[in-house]
């Protein structure tokens, strides 16, 4: 049964995916967004401050553009859980590459549980929309 539903969902990822590419770019770019706002150690007038707001904002009207982008291929409610997924991944592996944030046991745990509620969600709301049309 649920390898028959992961079957599923893959199938419907292989049909959607550029607007997963899109979601999955916003996600990156909203963690990286967060990521150059950790950076700002600066005094706000300094000339490094200016450059890492200027990222931020860059990262965050990225981030919208890649978000409106993947809702032309996909429902909310999947582009708003893969852009939730990608940035939960990428703040989690940037966190312990720049800042030694430690990774355990657990949070990988949630982060595949996190992608397989992905796939889920992409497979029902497929279905859902197929059943309206017939």
């Amino acid at each position: 049964m649920a390898s028959a539903i992961l079957r599923k969902a893959v199938g419907q990822v292989k049909m959607g995916r550029k607007g997963y590419a899109w979601a999955i770019l916003a996600g990156s770019n909203a963690a990286l967004a967060a990521i150059s706002a950790k950076l700002i150690s600066f005094p706000v007038n300094s000339p490094a401050a200016f450059y890492t707001i200027r990222c931020v904002v860059m990262f965050n009207v990225v981030m919208w553009g890649c978000y409106v982008q993947s809702l032309r291929d996909l429902s909310t409610l999947q582009a708003t859980a893969t852009n939730f997924a990608a940035n939960f991944l990428t703040s989690g592996f940037a966190g312990s590459l720049l800042f030694g944030e430690l990774l355990k046991l657990q949070w990988f745990a949630g982060a595949f549980l996190i992608v397989i509620g992905v796939l889920v969600l992409s497979t029902s709301t497929t279905e859902e929309r197929k059943e309206r049309l017939d």
